[in-house]
C-alpha cells in the first residue's frame, strides 16, 4: 500500500463531536495534503458545494443535518459523485440501511481506530489514484505522438506499463520487437529519440530509468 499516493488527496471531515473531529483531523493531516473539516452535515454540504474534495469522511448523528441528509443532498439534488466514507456506531441501524442504499464507498465504526481508517480511505481513493497515473501516461503519449507517432507510440506504452516502482524499464529489444512487432532499427531509433528529449536515461545495459517520472506516475509498491 503506496500511502505517499494519498499526498495529492483532499478530504473533506464532518464531524459534531470537537475532541474526535481535531484529533482524527491531526492524525490525517499527515497523510493527505489537505484536510478540511465541517461541524455538522450543514456546514459540510456547503463546503462540499463550494469546492472539489476528493473524498468525503463523515459522521451520521449531527445537529441541523445528520450524515445521510447531507450525502442525501449532495447525490440527489446536487449530483455530487464524490466517494463518501461513513463513521458509524452499532446501534445506527436505521441509518446504515439508508447509507447502503445510497451506495457509500466505505464504513468505519467508531470509536475510529486509525490503521482501519487509513486503510478504507486508501481502499477507496485507489481507483482515483491510478486514473490521475493514467492521466500521467496518457500525457506523455500525446505529448510524443507527433515526434514518434506509427509503431513507436506502441513501444512507449509498452515501456511505461513495465516500468517497476522506481520508474525503470527492464528489457532487451528483442523482447519489444517480439510483444510489438516491430523492427530491430525502429526500437534502437525509438530510445535514441526518447534519451534525446530527456525523457530516458540509459541506466547500464537493459536498463533505463524515466527521467519525467512526474509525468507518468509511479508504480504501486
Amino acid at each position: 500500500m503506496d500511502l505517499n499516493s494519498l499526498k495529492e488527496c483532499v478530504i473533506l471531515y464532518v464531524e459534531d463531536e470537537a475532541s474526535v473531529r481535531e484529533q482524527t483531523r491531526l492524525i490525517l493531516a499527515d497523510f493527505v495534503k489537505e484536510i478540511v473539516v465541517a461541524s455538522d452535515g450543514k456546514e459540510g454540504l456547503e463546503m462540499a458545494l463550494e469546492r472539489e474534495f476528493d473524498l468525503i469522511i463523515t459522521d451520521i448523528m449531527m445537529p441541523r443535518l445528520d450524515g445521510i441528509g447531507m450525502v442525501k443532498a449532495l447525490r440527489n439534488e446536487h449530483h455530487k459523485t464524490t466517494p463518501v466514507i461513513i463513521t458509524t456506531a452499532f446501534t445506527e441501524t436505521e441509518y446504515l440501511l439508508e447509507a447502503i442504499k445510497l451506495r457509500v464507498e466505505g464504513f468505519i465504526t467508531k470509536p475510529i481506530n486509525i490503521k482501519d481508517l487509513i486503510s478504507t480511505l486508501y481502499t477507496t481513493l485507489l481507483p482515483k489514484i491510478q486514473g490521475k497515473k493514467l492521466e500521467g501516461c496518457a500525457h506523455v503519449v500525446e505529448a510524443l505522438s507527433a515526434l514518434i507517432g506509427g509503431k513507436k507510440i506502441a513501444i512507449l506504452r509498452y515501456i511505461i506499463d513495465r516500468r517497476d516502482k522506481d520508474n525503470v524499464f527492464h528489457g532487451s529489444y528483442y523482447e519489444i520487437m517480439e510483444e510489438v512487432g516491430v523492427s530491430k532499427p525502429t526500437v534502437v531509433n525509438m530510445f535514441k529519440q526518447m534519451i534525446g528529449a530527456g525523457i530516458l536515461e540509459k541506466v547500464k545495459n537493459k536498463v533505463y530509468r524515466f527521467k519525467q517520472s512526474e509525468l507518468i506516475g509511479k508504480e504501486e509498491v
